[in-house]
């Protein structure tokens, strides 16, 4: 359910991916005035005051930040672990009252299968985590009102594998004990909410759906729902399989979000892939 901030404000999303998408058009929806960035500064909705922001702050941009009632950056990291909005903006001094960055669950690295929660001290083993892990870090060290939401495998309508099924092009890479983690971009909109109604600053939170599982099997039920077969199997070391997708096989871990459901009273709609992916299905029917 979609819990309504009382007094519609200014919110800077910085950088405007699938989660920030989806978050403006619910502020925009109840009044609120948002900001965006983008790399080339188009407009990705309407109702959006769109800022190019490519390398540099524009002083438009640098108003917009200090102004801003809350701010969410969804940028990822530079290679080198610096984060490309505070290298830009970290000398300002924001108003804002909440700021959420969204950062991932490769923070943790390789658990070998076990569970990671928030209070385990991150060991990211692969360039992508270190990098995650020093950009939380800046964030932190501002002092700032800062919230970290490490996110797993983000799914929803427009991003999930059913046209891959439709068209042939899916294929489920196996590998004995791995496991992937994944959060509904519902539940992902949800614990933000939440989370902004009751500020909790320097918080880290998971968000998972706590139900991890084999990728192949998660590629089977989609495929059921179009009733269709299950996709070809190829191995980890098949030569189709690219170097990045191969990465993605390193490190396992089951992702624990019980403090964000104990402190947040968050409770994902999307239960575990099965309820997430009907929903789903049924949501991309109806566009």
């Amino acid at each position: 359910m979609r819990r309504h901030i009382n007094k519609p404000q200014s919110a800077l999303l910085l950088g405007a991916g699938y989660v920030a998408k989806a978050l403006a058009a619910e502020l925009i929806d109840e009044g609120w005035t948002v900001h965006v960035t983008t790399r080339s500064g188009n407009t990705p909705l309407q109702n959006v005051i769109c800022h190019k922001f490519n390398g540099a702050a524009s002083k438009a941009l640098q108003t917009a930040f200090v102004a801003a009632d809350i701010i969410v950056s969804s940028i990822p990291p530079a290679k080198d672990g610096s984060d490309p909005a505070l290298s830009q903006l970290g000398h300002l001094t924001p108003k804002a009252s909440w700021i959420a960055y969204l950062s991932a669950t490769s923070v943790y690295g390789d658990r070998q299968g076990h569970w990671a929660c928030e209070g385990e001290a991150p060991t990211p083993g692969l360039p992508r985590g270190i990098a995650r892990a020093d950009a939380e870090l800046a964030w932190i060290e501002t002092l700032w009102p800062v919230h970290i939401f490490r996110l797993a495998g983000i799914y929803g309508p427009g991003r999930a594998p059913f046209e891959r099924l439709r068209t042939g092009k899916a294929r489920a890479i196996l590998k004995q004990g791995h496991v992937v983690n994944r959060i509904h971009l519902d539940d992902i909109l949800s614990a933000l909410r939440l989370s902004l109604q009751t500020p909790q600053p320097l918080a880290i939170y998971n968000l998972a759906d706590g139900h991890p599982a084999p990728p192949q099997d998660v590629l089977d039920y989609a495929a059921g729902l179009l009733g269709l077969p299950p996709a070809p199997r190829v191995t980890l070391n098949d030569s189709s399989v690219s170097d990045m997708a191969r990465s993605f096989y390193q490190e396992t871990k089951r992702v624990n979000a019980d403090k964000t459901r104990r402190e947040l009273g968050w409770h994902p709609k999307h239960r575990s892939y099965r309820d997430g992916l009907a929903a789903t299905l049924k949501a991309e029917s109806l566009r």
